[in-house]
């Protein structure tokens, strides 16, 4: 169960990550939209709805029966907190005077604007599906929520600061990707749901930068 784990932060960390890259060469002050931007979180969201079979050897079911033969005592709260974490670093980093791409009103605004849509996302979905989670306590599972709080999270702040700190997306999504190994370790999750979740956070995210006019600060104001 570790060494999957450790191959699902590695994994979706490094897909996220060539996506940024790729995202930075055309790099501008404002991101706009391109159907390249899409190609991640997409390919996670499909990934999760084909990985979401409720036969008993469906691949979800298989790897949370490994996780209870193996790890059934695990437990931790960590994930409730990390999930928050890239939002912390965004804010710090700031408050010590390295600035961030935005200013702090149009960021804001992207931020909350970007919650917004997860949030709606997510809930609309877990109440549409009403999957139950694999610890059997309810029948919201499908998606993660704290997965995707913690990418969109991890989008933000990568997008905030890729271009002072090009290793900051490697940082920003292997946070989130330690939050969805941990959900699938506390047995509150199948790993359909984490994808999903990842897919739904990291769009949110850029769907918010995308429709964002910038009011305060012209465009040519932006940091960087």
């Amino acid at each position: 169960m570790k060494k999957l784990s450790l191959c699902l932060i590695i994994s979706v960390t490094a897909m996220i990550t060539r996506g940024q890259d790729a995202d930075s060469l055309h790099y501008s002050s404002r991101l706009k939209f391109s159907f390249r931007q899409v190609h991640v979180p997409l390919v996670l969201g499909v990934m999760g709805i084909a990985a979401n079979g409720n036969g008993p050897e469906s691949f979800k079911k298989e790897l949370a029966e490994e996780r209870n033969e193996h790890f059934s005592g695990f437990h931790t709260r960590i994930d409730d907190y990390l999930q928050f974490s890239p939002f912390v670093i965004a804010y710090g980093l700031d408050a010590m005077g390295i600035r961030s791409k935005t200013d702090i009103h149009n960021r804001t605004a992207i931020l909350l604007k970007g919650e917004l849509l997860m949030l709606g996302s997510v809930f609309g979905l877990k109440t549409l599906t009403h999957q139950l989670r694999p610890d059997g306590s309810t029948y919201n599972s499908f998606p993660s929520g704290h997965t995707a709080q913690a990418f969109a999270a991890a989008t933000f702040l990568s997008e905030e600061y890729k271009d002072r700190f090009h290793w900051m997306p490697f940082a920003a999504y292997g946070l989130a990707s330690s939050v969805g190994a941990l959900r699938i370790a506390n047995n509150r999750h199948y790993i359909s749901d984490v994808l999903l979740g990842a897919g739904i956070g990291i769009l949110s995210m850029k769907a918010s930068y995308w429709m964002h006019r910038y009011k305060w600060k012209k465009r040519d104001q932006l940091y960087f």
